[in-house]
This record gives structure tokens, C-alpha cells and sequence, in this order.
């Protein structure tokens, strides 16, 4: 079954919803295109004729599908086969918001772990756990910051150090009202190890007061970090809203930050972006709508941003082999909110797995293990402790792309 016409276009569909789409395209072609012995076109008949089709061929339709899409060489896209999933981490606190990295030889898995749940709370703390395959964990350092809520960990591998960012809200003691938290008093944090073993940490990134920093990258001997803020650090409303701008922020030596360039003007939200070997960036920037897929070549002052149709929360980019991987939350009315991985293929997404998740969940971490094999780490709250109650744990799946 050849699904030609399947592509995620202006909205990202789930692999359901363009079966169906295809099934109705096949039952009610143009009329033109077929006409009876007696002259006149025939849609039952077409139906028919299509159903028996149908018929014989539906059984894998979700897998054709995936495969119909096609790369920028023109080769078909691989299904991702999820082959495995473990719990890796789970204390009976709230875990979530995951990275994860190698480095040195040996895999390394962050998040947030906080006693008093997913909101803000100065009790979080940064979890970094390490493993040889990925199977079996152990704890290599934990943080906090006093009167700050931890969150987002994000790793980034520079100068030969491995640096741990993560973004705080200003929680004071006791835990301040909703309603009065401030992005203006947002303010980055570091962990840094040249080993893996031994950690400095925490340590205050000067030139992010004010920024809410996210995912990181290395391009040319400088750090890059995604850093959101109030536009012009305006005073006003709290929390976050549309008058926010999503920053690319530089840094020589990865812990002293300065501006570089504006992912988003307005509506600024999570970014994860990658840069070309020519120091083209590519990225995928959340709103609270629909995500936007941003690009640029240097001096990164004139963006190209286009809507990807679909809400993308704490999103993921990066390269698996030659082709862009794009994770994070998708939810849509049917299935509620699920962790799902896209390939990205020019400006369009086409769905390739959805991982066992739901309600709280997402913020996937990648590592490629060779051109068939992948880990992806990520939070999720689908299942239940012994008295029934959801729990919040972090899993590692395992990926594979068949030959």
C-alpha cells in the first residue's frame, strides 16, 4: 500500500488520522475519473472497487504510512520501533523534565525531583544519574538552590567539560503565591564535572537574571544557551504571557552569558535548536498555540518561522544520522496528551513513534548509539503506584530502526 498522498502539511495528524484520510480519498475519487459502460460515472462503483482493496491491504496501514513519507534524498522514512521501555528513576516525589547525554564513554540522565509536585517549589533539586548501557542507574550528584525551584536540566558537552544548565524560578520560603511569581527573577544555574564523578555545582550564570534558560548547544568554540524573557524586562503581569521573547544567548566559556539573537519576537517559549556544519541554525520553538520551526544563517538577524501545525511541548531536536528527530507532547481530543517522536522533513512533520505516556509527560533527552539504535529518556505519569495513584517517574526507551 503506496500512501502517496499522506503528508503532515499545514497540521501534525496523528497516524489515524491520515489513514482515514486516505481510506476516504480512495472511496470518493473525482467522478471524472471513472465512467460506466453506459456512460455515466459510478461512485459505488469506485467504492467498490477500492474497498476490496482496502480490504487486503489494511492490515499495517499505520506502518505504510510512516513509510510513505519520504526524506530530502528522496529515500522513505523509517518507522521507529520502540523495542523497550524502562522505568529508570522513581522515589515517590514528582520526576520529570528529562536530558540525557554521553560523555567520557558513559551515559548520563537529568531531571527534576521535588517532594511537593510539579509546581513551583523551593524543595526541587537536579538529579544526575549515570550508566554504561543503559539499563541499570546510579546517582552521581544532586543539587539545589536555596529559595529556587531547579528545573529543566539540560547537558551540553564543551572545552571538554560536561555542563548541567538549569533554569529557576524564585520560590522563596515558604513557597510564593502563584500569582506572584516573576520571570524578571528568573535566574541560570550550572553543574560542571571534567570527569563525571566529581561536580561544581551550583553555580549562578552571569548575564541570565531575568532569562528562563533551556536547552543548550556547541557550534565554532562557543556555548549557545535558549534563554526566554519579559520583552525589555517589563514590569507587569506575572508569570509568563505573550510579551515574551525567546533569546539565543553566547557564552565563551559556558558559564557567562550575553545575547546573540532573538528566536522568537513574541510569544517566546521553549526552543531546542541545532546548528548546520555551515552555522545555519535550525529550531523548534513551543508557544502556547501551535510550534513554530525557526532558521537562520549567521549573523542570525533574519529568521524564517513557519507554524508546524501542532502544539509541541518541551520539545527535542536533534540529528539521528543524516535525518532531524523532533520529540516532545502532543495531545489531541482522542487520546489526550502522549510523548511523540516526528521526523522533520523540510518545513513538515511526520509522526514515527508514540511512546507509553500520558497525563504529565514529555521533555525527552536523546542519545544516539549507531545509525539503527537510539535511547530516548522522558517523564511520564501513566502509571499507578499500589494504592492507584499516578505516579510521576522517569523511563528510558529503547529505539530501533529496522534495516
Amino acid at each position: 500500500m503506496t500512501v502517496s498522498r499522506l503528508k503532515a502539511g499545514h497540521r501534525c495528524k496523528s497516524t489515524n488520522e491520515l489513514v482515514r484520510q486516505e481510506l476516504w480519498n480512495r472511496i470518493n475519487p473525482p467522478v471524472k475519473d471513472c465512467i460506466c459502460s453506459n456512460g455515466r460515472a459510478s461512485r459505488t462503483t469506485i467504492a467498490g472497487l477500492w474497498l476490496v482493496v482496502i480490504l487486503l491491504d489494511c492490515v499495517g496501514a499505520e506502518v505504510e504510512t510512516i513509510r510513505a513519507a519520504q526524506d530530502a534524498s528522496g529515500d522513505p522514512l523509517p518507522r521507529i520501533q520502540v523495542t523497550a521501555v524502562r522505568r529508570a528513576f522513581h522515589n515517590g516525589e514528582h520526576n520529570a523534565f528529562t536530558d540525557m547525554v554521553r560523555f567520557r564513554g558513559r551515559l548520563y540522565l537529568a531531571f527534576r525531583s521535588c517532594p511537593d509536585g510539579h509546581s513551583v517549589h523551593p524543595t526541587a533539586s537536579i538529579v544526575i544519574l549515570a550508566s554504561d548501557e543503559g539499563q541499570e542507574w546510579s546517582s552521581v550528584h544532586q543539587f539545589r538552590v536555596e529559595n529556587r525551584d531547579t528545573r529543566d536540566p539540560h547537558f551540553l558537552v564543551f572545552q571538554n567539560r560536561l555542563f548541567l544548565y538549569t533554569g529557576t524560578w524564585h520560590a522563596g520560603s515558604p513557597t510564593v503565591p502563584r500569582d506572584d511569581r516573576d520571570l524578571n527573577q528568573h535566574l541560570g544555574y550550572a553543574a560542571w564535572s571534567e570527569d563525571g564523578v566529581n561536580w561544581r555545582s551550583p553555580v549562578m550564570l552571569e548575564g541570565t537574571f531575568g532569562h528562563y534558560v533551556w536547552r543548550a548547544s556547541a557550534f565554532g568554540g562557543k556555548a549557545f544557551l535558549c534563554g526566554r524573557r519579559k520583552i525589555e524586562f517589563a514590569v507587569g503581569p506575572r508569570g509568563e504571557g505573550q510579551q515574551v521573547e525567546s533569546l539565543m544567548l553566547e557564552s565563551d566559556d559556558g558559564l557567562i552569558w550575553r545575547k546573540k539573537a532573538v528566536f522568537q519576537e513574541v510569544d517566546g517559549d521553549e526552543t531546542a535548536f541545532a546548528f548546520e556544519s555551515n552555522g545555519s541554525v535550525i529550531g523548534v520553538g513551543r508557544r502556547k498555540t501551535t510550534a513554530q520551526l525557526l532558521r537562520s544563517s549567521p549573523p542570525y538577524t533574519k529568521w524564517a518561522r513557519s507554524d508546524l501545525g501542532c502544539s509541541i511541548g518541551g520539545p527535542l531536536l536533534i540529528k539521528w544520522g543524516e535525518r532531524y528527530l523532533v520529540g516532545g507532547r502532543d495531545s489531541t481530543a482522542n487520546r489526550g496528551p502522549k510523548t511523540v517522536l516526528w521526523w522533520l522533513v523540510g518545513d513538515h512533520l511526520h509522526q514515527g513513534a508514540e511512546l507509553s505516556s500520558g497525563g504529565d509527560n514529555s521533555y525527552p533527552g536523546f542519545v544516539e548509539c549507531g545509525p539503527d539504535r537510539a535511547l530516548l529518556s522522558y517523564y511520564s505519569s501513566h502509571e499507578q503506584d499500589a494504592s492507584g495513584k499516578p505516579i510521576t517517574a522517569i523511563y528510558v526507551a529503547e529505539l530501533v530502526l529496522p534495516k
